[in-house]
């Protein structure tokens, strides 16, 4: 009998619950929160979750210059190496702290200056694509993006390095990642 009245009650209340849903009013209006703690029912639609992303650096902005943020490698064969230096000024009147520097993908690795860089002095961000494996008969246009975070405003300051990777027609496959390949085996 116990059971049966328990039934019962919870049968009535989930039909309140379905029919409190039912009735047109909004949602947002008609729940009750008292019972909830504050801080699970004040939540932001605008805001994206925070992202694992460098500090910047803090203290004084400043302003940087390249020479050129786009270069163009022209054509190469699968699994060269393309180096280039993007060369910069720091234009601004406070020291330049480039906090992090990150290719687009793992084929694209930059080195940046890890001490300041005073006002008016120059240095140069070194980037290196590696061709492995992006290739393909007739060519594969390839364009990868460098993110310098620094203390500029705005924060992130982009990079590209672009270009065309061949690949020989009847070229073996790369091999998968992890694999080692041992000449004339």
């Amino acid at each position: 009998m116990k059971l049966l009245k328990l039934l019962s009650f919870f049968l009535v209340v989930g039909m309140l619950a379905v029919s409190c849903k039912g009735d047109g009013a909004d949602s947002s209006s008609a729940t009750d929160t008292s019972a909830v703690p504050a801080a699970t029912t004040t939540t932001s639609t605008t805001t994206p979750p925070a992202k694992a992303e460098p500090e910047v650096p803090a203290g004084p902005l400043t302003t940087l210059s390249f020479g050129e943020t786009t270069y163009d490698f022209g054509e190469v064969m699968e699994g060269e190496k393309v180096v280039y230096e993007y060369t910069f000024k720091n234009t601004g009147t406070e020291p330049l702290i480039i906090s992090n520097a990150k290719g687009s993908c793992g084929c694209t690795v930059p080195q940046w200056p890890k001490e300041p860089i005073p006002p008016g002095e120059s240095s140069a961000i070194k980037v290196q694509f590696d061709s492995k494996g992006k290739g393909k008969v007739g060519g594969n246009v390839q364009s990868k993006r460098v993110t310098i975070t620094a203390n500029t405003d705005p924060v992130n300051t982009y990079l590209t390095i672009k270009g065309t990777v061949n690949k020989e027609e009847g070229a073996e496959p790369a091999a998968a990642p992890g694999t080692i390949t041992v000449p004339g085996q």
